[in-house]
C-alpha cells in the first residue's frame, strides 16, 4: 500500500517515488532513533579459509524481531561488509580522536605542500575527512551487495520495515597476522 501511495503522490513516477519512499524510511528510523534496543543477535562470519574473522552485535527492540530472517539476514550482511571493508568505527563519532586527530594532520599538511592558500586549507581538510569517513565508517560506507546504497540506508530500510530501533552496537574483525 506504502508503493501504491507513493506512485500515487509521484504521478506515476517509479524513480521519484522510490526516492519518496526512502525518505520517508529515513523519517521513520529517525523518530525511532531514541527507543531501547535490548534485544538482538551476534553473528559471525569466517572468510578466506579461516584467515579472516568477524563477530557483530546488532540490536532491535523485541525478541520477535531479533528472531526473524530478515533481521538474521541483515546481521550476516553486517558481518560480511566488516570482513570486507574493514572499518574504522562503526560511525563517525566512534572513529578514536588520536586517529581522527592524526587524519587532519595529514590533510592539512598534504594542501599546505601543494601550495593552497591557507584560508582554504580548512574546507580542503573537511572534504578529505568527510571522504575518510564514508571509506572507514561502517555506517557510511556503500553496501557490498549493492553500492548505490549505504549501509545506513540498508538499516533504516529494516527499520522501516520492521517498525523498530534498529542498531550496531559492536563489531570485531580478525585477521590471522595482524598484531594489536
Amino acid at each position: 500500500m506504502d508503493c501504491k501511495a507513493a506512485l500515487l503522490e509521484c504521478d506515476g513516477d517509479i524513480s521519484k517515488a522510490i526516492d519518496h519512499l526512502r525518505k520517508k524510511g529515513i523519517a521513520t528510523a529517525k523518530k525511532r532513533g531514541g527507543r531501547t534496543t535490548s534485544q538482538g543477535q551476534v553473528q559471525s562470519y569466517i572468510h578466506a579459509g579461516g584467515k579472516i574473522g568477524v563477530l557483530v552485535e546488532a540490536n532491535c527492540e523485541t525478541d520477535f524481531t531479533g528472531k526473524t530472517e530478515d533481521f538474521t539476514n541483515f546481521v550476516k550482511d553486517i558481518a560480511i561488509q566488516v570482513a570486507a571493508t574493514n572499518p574504522v568505527a562503526i560511525d563517525r563519532e566512534r572513529v578514536p580522536e588520536d586517529v581522527l586527530e592524526k587524519e587532519k594532520e595529514i590533510y592539512a599538511s598534504q594542501a599546505k605542500s601543494s601550495g593552497k592558500p591557507e584560508k582554504i586549507i580548512g574546507k580542503i581538510v573537511e572534504g578529505k575527512l568527510k571522504k575518510f569517513f564514508s571509506e572507514t565508517c561502517l555506517l557510511e560506507q556503500p553496501f557490498v551487495k549493492n553500492p548505490d546504497i549505504t549501509v545506513q540506508d540498508l538499516m533504516n530500510e529494516l527499520i522501516a520495515k520492521t517498525g523498530e530501533n534498529i542498531v550496531i552496537k559492536r563489531i570485531v574483525r580478525f585477521q590471522l597476522g595482524e598484531t594489536q
